[in-house]
């Protein structure tokens, strides 16, 4: 498989996207009920969506770290999630993407979405030697993330927990075959440019 450095992989059909959260009960039991965010998630501070499963384990651990105990798989829409990365500005300079340090800053004090590259992760949760994207909402965003762009909230702890179980027992193959099937994401040439993103070279549509 041709794994490029930086590309975003997900769990994808022709209208929505798939990204992950990691969340105490108190807020993960009133989203499921609701089948949006809902109190005590306060839409006033940054939330961070993953589209890689495995970054969200490695981020969680396996669903057992304080305040990530139920593992949210958040279906989106595709308009939604193009929308944000198109208004991102990365957390970090690269020149690659920006001209200069200046017009980074620019970008990132106004910009209500953070885009990250972070090693992605294998199945025992050891860095890989390519990037996963992290994607950080905050002001606009996150009213256009829990108004506009959810379509479905699904717990997958359970998915989560059976996965490390089988990693314990020594049944690599097995914890492998749980694992929700990702695919590059067909990201817009003109939006993969704003995050400093490889080409996919993936055809658009088609389900997970």
């Amino acid at each position: 498989m041709d794994v490029r450095d930086r590309q975003v992989r997900a769990r994808y059909t022709a209208d929505t996207v798939t990204v992950y959260q990691a969340y105490p009960p108190e807020i993960a039991v009133p989203a499921l009920a609701a089948g949006r965010f809902v109190a005590p998630f306060k839409r006033d501070r940054m939330t961070w969506i993953k589209p890689s499963f495995l970054w969200m384990m490695y981020r969680c651990g396996w669903a057992s770290k304080p305040g990530q105990e139920r593992v949210l798989a958040v279906e989106i829409r595709r308009s939604g999630f193009e929308w944000a990365l198109a208004a991102a500005g990365l957390s970090h300079f690269d020149r690659s993407v920006y001209p200069d340090r200046a017009a980074w800053t620019r970008r990132a004090q106004t910009s209500p979405v953070r885009v990250q590259w972070d090693p992605e992760r294998s199945l025992r949760l050891g860095p890989l030697p390519y990037r996963s994207l992290q994607v950080g909402l905050s002001g606009e965003a996150v009213d256009r993330y829990l108004d506009e762009w959810i379509v479905a909230i699904a717990e997958v702890t359970g998915l989560a927990h059976a996965i490390r179980d089988r990693l314990v027992a020594g049944d690599d193959a097995g914890a492998a075959a749980l694992l929700p099937t990702e695919r590059v994401y067909p990201l817009p040439a003109e939006i993969g440019a704003v995050i400093g993103a490889d080409p996919s070279g993936a055809a658009d549509g088609g389900s997970p």
